[in-house]
């Protein structure tokens, strides 16, 4: 039998094999041309191929994971103090508002202004010259009450002469009565001239008393002439107290101010013309709330750390630290009713009087001691929802991802209230590359930077339950 070349072409119509067996093609296969049956079967081929030689390799083997290299911090406990922190302002020592205490014009500035001045400097003059005027007229006045004393005193020497010559008259005139009447009683004399002579002695009588109250009225005379003089030298004294406060002095020692009116203006007494503040010392004023005020003044009082830094700090405005220290030193009489604050006023040395009044100032204070306090560095403490977890490494060097419960931050470490013993290991870097129960390589982290004693953040509150508002921070706490 001929059997036809499978691969001789497509003019090929079918193939032509022994029948040594029936054949179990189907009729789908036994209809399809040559071609497609060689592709299928080439196909077919490739496919047992692949398979073969994947089956032939060897799978890989599993490698074991080396140990995560991360940082770890010892847990530290000791005594920790808790700050607190306010903004303030900063007020003069003493602050004198300079005033003229009479009006006119200006006519001299005699200070430079934001220069220390001393007390009994003079700053401003006023136009002195109607001032001077009432000083004459005021001593013209003194002169004439004293000229009228004179005459009164005077007056007084003339009425009393008048009344010793009085007396003697009076007396003569007694003496002649007292002879007559017995020369009358035996006819020595007349009827007619003992009654004469008691006549003159009733005259004499009234005049002395006339002359004793001429002296009465002369020294009358005297007593209002005197009171003249007075009422003229304090007219005097006036016109020259007037008179020196055309002299505008600074009644203190310190900076004084820009002035507020230029040579020529019509000053009145209400015209402010400048300030002098005192400066060094200076006030610094902060308005605290009512629970830290209670906190403040409640600290442990035998706590010696407490009282060695209860006096207080101030951060200036570009951040940096004030090199001197006050203390406090006056407390206001009551709470605000609509701030619910308290105004506390620190004392603080300014030499140099680098502080000027009004500046901002963030004032610190310690308000609490936390003994025996645990605490590891902020970046060792992860929040996940609300919760707080470390990793703490083990004696066999595997990880403890624990829950903790946390305090204030102080600094750039974070007490720990709660899930943490001292000396324990956590991770300070490479927290989020572990789980729990892996091991680990553990290296020690490198020291935490030393940060300035800084507010303490509060303990984050837990969250509020479904449709409650959590509750309302303080003022001056840190959210």
């Amino acid at each position: 039998m001929n059997v036809r070349d499978p691969f001789a072409g497509r003019g090929s119509d079918s193939i032509s094999t022994p029948q040594t067996c029936p054949s179990r093609t189907s009729p789908q296969i036994r209809s399809m041309p040559t071609s497609s049956i060689v592709r299928m079967v080439g196909w077919l081929l490739v496919v047992a191929a692949a398979g073969f030689s994947a089956g032939c390799k060897e799978s890989p083997k599993a490698t074991a994971r080396p140990p995560e290299p991360v940082k770890v911090a010892p847990v530290v406990q000791r005594d920790v103090p808790i700050y607190a922190e306010w903004v303030g302002t900063t007020i003069g020592y003493v602050t004198a508002q300079i005033r003229a205490r009479v009006s006119g014009y200006l006519i001299s500035q005699n200070y430079k202004e934001g220069t220390v001045v001393k007390a009994g400097a003079l700053l401003f003059q006023i136009d002195p010259r109607q001032y001077q005027n009432a000083v004459n007229q005021a001593k013209a006045q003194l002169r004439t009450a004293e000229s009228q004393l004179d005459q009164a005193k005077a007056t007084v020497a003339q009425a009393e002469a008048d009344v010793t010559r009085a007396e003697a008259n009076q007396k003569k005139t007694a003496l002649e009565v007292e002879r007559y009447r017995p020369l009358a009683g035996r006819g020595s004399v007349s009827q007619q001239e003992l009654d004469n002579t008691v006549q003159n002695n009733e005259a004499n009588l009234a005049t002395l008393e006339a002359n004793r109250a001429s002296v009465v009225n002369a020294k009358a005379g005297v007593t209002k002439a005197q009171a003249e003089i007075a009422r003229a030298q304090a007219s005097l004294d006036e016109a020259q107290l007037n008179l020196s406060w055309t002299k505008v002095t600074s009644p203190i020692n310190g900076i004084a101010g820009i002035k507020n009116a230029d040579i020529g203006d019509l000053i009145a007494t209400s015209t402010t013309l400048t300030a002098v503040s005192q400066v060094n010392p200076i006030y610094v004023q902060v308005g605290i709330a009512e629970q830290e005020y209670l906190r403040w003044k409640q600290r442990p009082a035998a706590a010696d750390e407490v009282e060695r830094k209860s006096d207080l700090d101030i951060i200036l405005s570009d951040g940096s630290n004030y090199p001197h220290r006050g203390t406090a030193e006056i407390v206001d009489r009551q709470v605000g009713v609509t701030t619910g604050t308290i105004s506390v006023r620190g004392v603080f040395p300014n030499p140099g009087d680098l502080l000027r009044p009004g500046q901002f100032a963030k004032v610190r204070a310690v308000v609490d001691l936390r003994k025996g306090a645990l605490l590891v560095p902020q970046r060792a403490v992860r929040e996940i929802q609300g919760n707080y977890e470390v990793g703490v490494v083990g004696a066999d060097e595997s990880v403890d991802l624990r829950k903790v419960q946390v305090g204030e931050r102080v600094g750039s470490l974070w007490i720990i209230a709660q899930g943490l013993k001292p000396g324990e290991r956590v991770i300070v870097e490479g927290l989020d590359k572990v789980r729990t129960g892996e091991k680990v390589k553990a290296m020690p982290a490198d020291p935490e930077p030393a940060a300035p004693m800084s507010r303490p953040t509060p303990a984050p509150a837990p969250p509020a339950p479904a449709g409650q508002s959590p509750a309302p921070t303080g003022r001056g706490q840190t959210k």
